[in-house]
């Protein structure tokens, strides 16, 4: 290496994690799938994990994890990411294990296992990304849709006496005695991703000491009919006051 090449490498402000696989990102333009995955991947490479690392991706958007994602991946059925999660740490508690779901998965159909392994305190990472929609199967309701927000099962607005209420579920399973950390954060703006890394980090490295859920408020511009910028606009006005970000449960001894 010469004195340009060393030059060169010092003046790097960012290179991709080769954590991540070579295969172009698919997901729409404007979405927070894909700073996520490279937030993640960031995490394992710095923890140096990679060959102790296994992720979970059940149905949704976030199936397309196991295309992107350089670490040992395990396909789900639908909502039932905890469930196999649990079978993977408890049989390899070495082993650093995640799993990667969308609203529509971990708050509607995987309700029950979300609740419990929390409930049980089971030594996972869970990376939930929310928002609002049912991204990839035509934009319909799903449980964290707010009042008012139209979808294609409710293309008047969300209403409370017939739809029922948004599921804060990230503010439910804090409540439960077997999670150690819980977190809400968001990657549409580079301080925002700089604090989500420090939770999926804190998530990953903690995850032994009782379940460790980070949710990520994200835009779905496809979904919501914007464009990416309108997007971010819509939900820092929208999303943020009804799922304020920050840490909801955080251990005593937390150091940020």
């Amino acid at each position: 290496m010469d004195i340009k090449d060393i030059i060169q490498e010092k003046n790097i402000v960012y290179k991709r994690t080769d954590h991540l696989t070579d295969k172009a990102l698919s997901f729409c333009p404007g979405c927070g799938h894909g700073t996520v995955h490279r937030l993640l991947m960031e995490v394992v490479e710095e923890m140096n994990i990679q060959s102790k690392t296994i992720g979970i991706a059940p149905v949704g958007c976030s199936v397309l994890a196991y295309e992107f994602m350089n670490v040992d991946m395990i396909q789900a059925a639908h909502g039932r990411a905890p469930a196999l999660a649990t079978g993977i740490k408890r049989l390899n508690p070495d082993k650093y294990v995640f799993t990667y779901q969308g609203d529509g998965d971990l708050a509607a159909i995987g309700t029950a296992e979300t609740i419990h392994a929390s409930n049980r305190g089971e030594k996972i990472t869970i990376i939930f990304i929310n928002n609002g929609i049912y991204g990839m199967t035509g934009g319909q309701m799903a449980p964290t849709t707010l009042i008012g927000m139209k979808a294609s099962t409710c293309p008047y607005g969300r209403d409370a006496e017939r739809m029922g209420n948004p599921l804060k579920i990230t503010e439910l399973v804090a409540q439960l005695p077997g999670t150690y950390f819980v977190t809400r954060q968001a990657v549409h703006t580079p301080n925002h991703v700089r604090k989500a890394k420090k939770a999926i980090r804190f998530a990953m490295e903690n995850q032994n000491n009782g379940l460790c859920f980070v949710e990520i408020v994200s835009n779905c511009p496809s979904g919501w009919k914007m464009t990416p910028n309108q997007s971010n606009t819509w939900m820092a006005e929208n999303m943020f006051p009804f799922y304020p970000l920050g840490d909801i449960k955080v251990p005593e001894k937390k150091v940020v």
